[in-house]
C-alpha cells in the first residue's frame, strides 16, 4: 500500500484530534486528511486518493438519524468497504460500522457506562491482533451487537463486544487507543459531570491508570496500525526492537507474565 496516499481521518467535533493514532500513522510515513462532516466538510465519493480510513468517536449516537451527517456516514461506509480499503472505527466509528452492517447499537443495562480504564480480553479469533489482555481507555454508554458475517476479536465484562473485524480490512474498536495525557485531562474536565454516572471512574483514577497502562496501549497500537495499514514489516520490526524493554517493564506493572499471560488477581481487582 502506497504511503504517499493520505489516511482519511473523520472526526465529529471541530476541536477533535486523532491523538496517538495520528501520531503513529505519521511516524509510519502517512499524511492525514482530516475532515469533520458535523460542520459540513464533505466525504470523498471514492477512496482512490486515500490509503485507509479512520472514523473516531463523538458525543452523538450512531442512532441519531435526525443528524444529517450521521445518516451520511452510515451510507458512506459502504463506499469504504466496497473499495476494500482499510477501515478503523473507534467508539462511535465502530458503532457506525456495526449499524451500517445491520447490527443494533443500544444502551446496556440500566444506564451502565464504561468511562475510564477497563480490561479487554482477546477471543480465540482475536489473538492475532491482541495477543494478551489489555487495559484500555473507554468513554461510552452504548454498545453494539456483532454484525452478521463479522468476527468478535475482544470482549469485556460490562460490554461484551469490544472489537470486531468484518472482511479482511474493516475493524471496529469500542475503546479509545488514541487517548493521550492531554486528551484525558481535557475529557475529564469538560465531561466532569459524567464521572459520577454508573460505571464511571473518578478523575484521579483516570489519570493514575493512564500513567500505568498508556505505554502498553501505545506498543499494541503501533503493532496493530502497522499491520492494518500495510506499513513495511522492516519498519515495524525496528520499532518493536527499540521498545522491547518498555514492553517487558509494562507487562510487569500490568500483572502480565513475559509471555503475556494475565495475573488473575490483578484482573479481578480491575474488573
Amino acid at each position: 500500500m502506497s504511503a504517499n496516499l493520505p489516511v482519511l481521518v473523520v472526526v465529529h467535533q471541530p476541536t477533535s484530534t486523532p491523538g496517538r493514532v495520528g501520531e503513529v500513522l505519521k511516524s509510519l510515513g502517512f499524511t492525514l486528511d482530516q475532515r469533520c462532516p458535523a460542520i459540513g466538510q464533505s466525504l470523498p465519493a471514492t477512496l482512490d486518493g486515500h490509503s485507509a480510513v479512520v472514523v473516531f468517536g463523538g458525543p452523538m449516537s450512531a442512532n441519531d438519524d435526525h443528524l444529517a451527517f450521521i445518516r451520511q456516514e452510515l451510507d458512506w461506509i459502504s463506499t469504504v468497504l466496497a473499495a476494500e480499503k482499510p477501515y478503523l472505527g473507534i467508539c462511535l466509528g465502530a458503532q457506525l460500522l456495526a449499524r451500517s452492517l445491520g447490527a443494533t447499537v443500544a444502551l446496556q443495562g440500566a444506564g451502565q457506562r464504561e468511562i475510564g480504564y477497563y480490561p479487554v480480553l482477546p477471543t480465540p479469533a482475536g489473538r492475532e491482533i491482541l495477543p494478551h489482555p489489555l487495559v484500555v481507555y473507554q468513554w461510552h454508554q452504548e454498545g453494539f451487537e456483532l454484525p452478521v458475517g463479522s468476527h468478535l476479536l475482544a470482549t469485556g465484562s460490562s460490554f461484551p463486544r469490544q472489537a470486531f473485524r468484518y472482511g479482511r480490512r474493516a475493524y471496529g474498536l469500542q475503546f479509545h487507543p488514541e487517548i493521550t495525557t492531554t486528551m484525558v485531562n481535557h475529557w475529564t474536565t469538560e465531561g466532569a459531570d459524567q464521572l459520577a454516572l454508573p460505571g464511571a471512574q473518578g478523575r484521579p483514577y483516570h489519570l493514575s491508570q493512564h500513567r500505568l497502562y498508556s505505554p502498553g496501549v501505545e506498543i499494541w497500537l503501533r503493532q496493530f496500525l502497522a499491520r492494518w495499514v500495510g506499513a513495511p514489516v522492516r519498519a515495524e520490526a525496528v520499532w518493536e526492537h527499540c521498545h522491547a524493554h518498555a514492553l517487558q517493564a509494562h507487562r510487569g506493572h500490568q500483572g502480565l507474565a513475559p509471555d503475556g499471560r494475565e495475573d488473575q488477581q490483578n484482573m479481578t481487582a480491575l474488573g
